[in-house]
């Protein structure tokens, strides 16, 4: 399933802003190869792999498949390392934020056809996460590297 999809099984559960944000039509399509329940997470190890891609068909412009990589490099990695906490984005008292985020092209893609995204974080304390990412094609060619920085934390 689709990140669209689950929510949409739990959208009662969820805060306002969350559910005006699913109603909007995200242009990515995401799906989680292990979910994590974002409402009431568990303790797991700091790293995970979606598949994603654009919704819709997109014309052969390189430039436009880079942009929207751009664009969909930034969701996943905060979370990552979020994952050893047990907590998540989700909930009402957690404070997140990206401080940084760098990417690198390595090879031509197309981000209308699914793409693997492995991400994982080798450090996350005093509120921060350093956050790293690599992007296959279906056939395991590496095509972008992403690392990000973030801010994590309790708010009360």
């Amino acid at each position: 399933r689709s990140y669209g999809e689950m929510a949409q099984l739990v959208k009662d559960h969820l805060p306002k802003n969350v559910i005006e944000n699913i109603r909007k039509k995200i242009p990515i399509e995401i799906r989680p190869v292990n979910p994590v329940n974002l409402l009431n997470p568990e303790i797991r190890p700091a790293h995970k792999y979606v598949w994603f891609k654009s919704r819709e068909k997109l014309s052969d412009d390189l430039q436009l498949h880079k942009s929207i990589l751009a664009y969909a490099s930034d969701f996943e990695l905060l979370g990552t390392s979020m994952l050893p906490h047990g907590v998540s984005f989700m909930q009402r008292d957690m404070q997140v934020a990206s401080l940084d985020h760098a990417l690198w092209f390595h090879q031509d893609f197309r981000i209308d056809d699914w793409l693997l995204y492995q991400t994982d974080s080798p450090s996350a304390s005093k509120g921060r996460g350093f956050n790293r990412g690599n992007i296959f094609t279906r056939d395991g060619l590496l095509v972008a590297s992403v690392t990000q920085e973030g801010l994590i934390r309790k708010i009360n």
